[in-house]
């Protein structure tokens, strides 16, 4: 059975919504002036290499073939195109972004079946309303966080009203200017 893993970047106060400023949250982006140094770039590039398909919602899907499949020279960016591609999506109709599959209908029934195959982890990017709703339906196997050292007072929160969830800290490092690493593994 393959892990699904969700991995973000987090507030101190739990929004992970528009850490980059791209989705006009009233938000800005409070991700950039912080750096995570050399160390959470290998953490982010081993994350990367240790999936096997990329799980997305909408919004965050748009935003990413916006970008990833223009972006050369880049051991990340050649991985992360390279790798499959699942969008959880009842509107889109057609996937520009290379390797991209649209999972229509019930999503979560095909996310869990994707969940009993073979390969590497399924890695979830961003996606709010996509992780509540997997966090629901119990999906989830792990977190990996880079807690930002700022408090944004609103936005969208990694758990949703009434998720709950037993979690048990598996690594944790201080990378750069005080962001933190975390790597939680969901008690079933």
């Amino acid at each position: 059975m393959r892990k699904l893993v969700v991995t973000q970047y987090i507030s101190l106060d739990g929004v992970i919504e528009d850490p980059v400023g791209m989705e006009d949250s009233g938000l800005g982006d409070w991700s950039g002036p912080f750096t995570r140094g050399p160390e959470g770039e290998r953490l982010k590039q081993e994350e990367l290499e240790a999936a096997g398909s990329l799980l997305l919602g909408r919004r965050t899907y748009d935003a990413f073939a916006a970008v990833w499949p223009h972006v050369v020279d880049s051991p990340f960016a050649d991985r992360i195109n390279a790798l499959p591609k699942h969008v959880a999506s009842t509107t889109l109709t057609r996937a520009e972004w290379q390797g991209t599959s649209i999972l229509a209908g019930d999503a979560l029934a095909a996310i869990a079946a994707l969940k009993d195959g073979t390969g590497g982890d399924i890695l979830v990017y961003g996606s709010l309303r996509l992780v509540h709703g997997l966090q629901r339906a119990g999906l989830v196997d792990a977190y990996n966080l880079m807690v930002y050292p700022v408090a944004l007072g609103a936005g969208g929160r990694l758990f949703a009203d009434g998720a709950r969830s037993t979690l048990s800290l598996t690594e944790a490092q201080t990378l750069g200017d005080g962001i933190q690493w975390l790597r939680y593994e969901v008690k079933h």
